[in-house]
């Protein structure tokens, strides 16, 4: 004959609600378990994204630097090529006024060793012509002779570009003329040249030799030591 214990069924009850409360747990930890996996999954997936993203920018960026490489050296090839045709240019035309200067000028220094050959002959046709001998046939060939050398000697330095100048009654310039002495004027502007003692030349446009002049100033007042 069996004989129920009492309490038996009031041990068991406990066991079974503690084992619906940990297959509840179990079921709520398990969503959450699920969602930190699609948590880190999407995390995964969007630095995967970004990282896809950064490398397509840098890939798109390498063109566009380089195209703006090619582009500034151009430039930098452009600007040289400008200096350098400028610097070309100025030594052409550096030459050119070189050559331009030899060719007008390279007989100044002839020019200037010919000058007193010229004061020499021009002041013997002169002493000549102012002979008591005039009518001497002898001085008369000697004198024609002489302006004729003097004639050529004048052709010669004309075709070389050599101009005489003769300055008497022109204000006195210092570029141009050569001052011997000053002497008092009332005539005159002071500053004035009074007279030539030797013409002077140009070669083309740049001085050969100066007149050599006496210029004058203002008279003495009364009184003046």
């Amino acid at each position: 004959m069996n004989h129920d214990v009492p309490g038996d069924e009031p041990a068991t009850a406990p066991t079974a609600e503690k084992a619906e409360a940990q297959e509840s747990e179990h079921t709520e930890a398990a969503p959450d378990a699920e969602s930190a996996e699609v948590d880190e999954s999407a995390e995964v997936d969007e630095s995967a994204e970004s990282a896809e993203v950064d490398e397509s920018a840098e890939v798109d960026e390498e063109p566009l630097s380089e195209l703006e490489c090619v582009q500034r050296e151009a430039a930098e090839n452009h600007d040289n090529y400008l200096r350098v045709a400028a610097e070309l240019e100025n030594l052409r035309k550096r030459g050119a006024r070189e050559l331009e200067n030899a060719r007008k000028y390279g007989l100044e220094r002839l020019a200037q060793a010919l000058l007193p050959v010229r004061d020499s002959l021009q002041a013997g046709v002169a002493a000549a012509d102012d002979s008591d001998a005039a009518d001497n046939t002898d001085v008369e060939s000697l004198r024609e002779g002489k302006r004729a050398t003097l004639r050529l000697l004048d052709a010669a330095l004309e075709q070389a570009g050599v101009a005489e100048f003769d300055p008497e009654g022109e204000p006195f310039d210092p570029a141009r003329h050569e001052a011997m002495t000053m002497q008092p004027s009332a005539t005159a502007e002071p500053n004035t040249v009074l007279t030539v003692i030797q013409k002077g030349y140009l070669i083309h446009d740049r001085l050969l030799r100066p007149a050599r002049v006496i210029v004058s100033k203002a008279p003495a007042a009364e009184g003046d030591d």
